[in-house]
């Protein structure tokens, strides 16, 4: 059973080890466990339906709980305490292109607002009710995630949107393909969810963004049904597949979606190295994309972030061996741990990291073999349920992204780990922080920062206490020339720092896109823009 007010499967617990408690104690504070409110006491609080009866529509109030809130830390705060402001007067489960036709039709009809929802991963608001006065309706699309098509000659697979992660990859590879695409929240999110956020996966390098991978599909809107045919190129205009990327639900609900796929790879390789500086670790990570080593992955930590990995590992002796043997060779406090990793045909992966291993020693660093590489790619979907566990300890943790030019790079990171690190000193707080580039390209690189506070006893503290550190490490990411979100979306919680990156003219255009084929604003209002 999934949770409700948490993340992922019930029956997994991330343990917190003693070294590990410690650790955080010595970084933030002893931590105090929150009292959380019981499923019971909220399935109270939901208000009865505004909505009369309709054969694809539930009002069941445990569905409508399950369907009010994402995975963001405000999300978290208002379901652990109870305080949900607005629910969903209905959840809808289309299995149709005529399903999703005829919830358009009623809601033109009474003026009800639809949002679509995938998995319920969204970490920016992309789901959340917008308004307890508005009649509203979340559309689950689970029930429309079988392989509709796959054409092996063309290597292009047409799912439907609500199709999960682990569901899609296991299509694909019983017919010997992969569509190679795993975020962080690759266990429950959706294709439909990737496409409307413009996800990156965690090998991106090798597979590509979303966008890259997105072909074409359908998607019904109030206007009518948009069609985007899977051309391997074009020049007949603007490319409409662009506007559906990160359009996050405003302009209708996708039906279809065509993805390119790629064999499954013969062999894959993830090692790691270690670098005595960031410095360094980044002059290797840009000597690495722009030689087009033909790398499936390239992720970089901070020295906080190495530490912070270590310390919180467990393994505690064969950390303590590691430790010894970097000092040995000269790598001391300011580590930077990198996990690197190839796919494809196994002369392939064999080149590619021969040469990977030419660049880290080039630029000072220790390769380390695939010990640790083997750790993370067993943790890499598990990392999330660590949330949970701090929770229980008294601590909240959230992440926020962004991406620049390799120019800007080091005065965006310190600038927005400096906002956060001294967010909550006028509260006599302090916050962990910590960063990693994840998705790297030859003319810049994301950068995915955590961050770890302790949990006040009042929700309310603990919803100011984000807010202050979200504001402002976004105005940091604003004036250091940085994106709002690399691939997080906007949502709710990006939305007023978007003018700063798309100008009065871009937003305009965006919002007469959504008027255009959505005239009476029935779809995922209050989003984006």
């Amino acid at each position: 059973m999934r949770r409700w007010n948490g993340w992922g499967d019930e029956a997994f617990t991330y343990p917190l080890s003693a070294k590990s408690l410690r650790f955080l104690i010595e970084e933030v504070g002893p931590g105090t466990a929150p009292q959380d409110a019981s499923l019971k006491d909220v399935l109270a609080t939901v208000p009865h339906a505004r909505i009369s009866p309709h054969p694809l529509i539930s009002t069941d109030p445990e569905d409508r709980l399950r369907h009010s809130r994402g995975q963001s830390l405000p999300d978290w705060i208002a379901l652990r305490s109870g305080r949900i402001p607005a629910f969903p007067d209905g959840v809808a489960y289309p299995s149709s292109e005529g399903d999703v036709v005829e919830l358009l039709r009623y809601a033109r009809a009474t003026g009800t607002r639809l949002i679509p929802y995938g998995g319920g991963t969204s970490v920016v608001g992309h789901i959340n009710v917008p308004d307890a006065g508005t009649t509203t309706v979340s559309v689950d699309m689970s029930r429309m995630s079988a392989l509709i098509s796959l054409d092996e000659r063309s290597r292009l697979a047409t799912f439907g949107p609500g199709v999960r992660g682990p569901e899609l990859e296991a299509s694909l590879r019983a017919r010997g393909y992969t569509l190679g695409h795993y975020p962080q929240s690759f266990e429950y999110s959706t294709l439909g969810g990737w496409i409307h956020s413009r996800s990156s996966g965690q090998q991106c390098l090798g597979y590509g963004r979303i966008e890259r991978l997105f072909s074409g599909g359908k998607v019904e809107t109030p206007e009518g049904t948009l069609v985007l045919p899977p051309f391997p190129a074009s020049a007949a205009g603007p490319d409409l597949k662009e506007l559906v990327l990160g359009s996050e639900g405003r302009l209708g609900i996708m039906t279809e979606a065509t993805v390119r796929v790629s064999p499954v790879p013969e062999a894959e390789d993830f090692q790691a190295a270690f670098f005595p500086d960031l410095s360094r670790g980044i002059n290797a990570v840009m000597d690495m994309v722009t030689s087009r080593i033909p790398l499936s992955m390239l992720r970089l930590s901070t020295s906080q972030e190495t530490r912070t990995t270590l310390a919180m590992a467990g393994h505690e002796r064969l950390i303590g061996l590691l430790e010894n043997y970097l000092r040995y060779r000269g790598i001391g406090k300011h580590k930077c741990m990198m996990i690197f990793a190839s796919s494809g045909r196994r002369s392939l992966v064999r080149f590619a990291m021969a040469r990977a291993k030419d660049a880290v020693w080039s630029h000072g660093g220790i390769n380390v073999g695939r010990t640790f590489g083997r750790e993370w790619v067993k943790n890499r979907f598990r990392t999330p349920y660590l949330r949970n566990t701090l929770w229980e300890a008294g601590y909240a943790a959230d992440t926020l992204e962004t991406a620049t030019t390799w120019d800007r790079l080091p005065a965006l990171l310190t600038a927005v780990e400096n906002a956060l690190c001294s967010g909550l000193s006028h509260m006599g707080e302090k916050v962990l922080v910590f960063s990693h580039l994840s998705h790297v390209y030859t003319h810049g690189s994301s950068i995915y920062t955590t961050y770890v506070f302790r949990l006040a006893a009042d929700p309310e503290e603990n919803l100011e206490r984000w807010r202050t550190l979200k504001h402002a490490a976004s105005q940091a990411i604003v004036a250091s020339g940085g994106t709002i979100s690399h691939h997080h979306g906007v949502g709710t919680d990006h939305r007023e720092y978007l003018p700063a990156e798309k100008g009065q003219l871009g937003q305009k255009l965006i919002s007469e896109l959504i008027t255009t084929l959505d005239p009476l604003g029935i779809m995922n209002p209050n989003k984006l823009v």
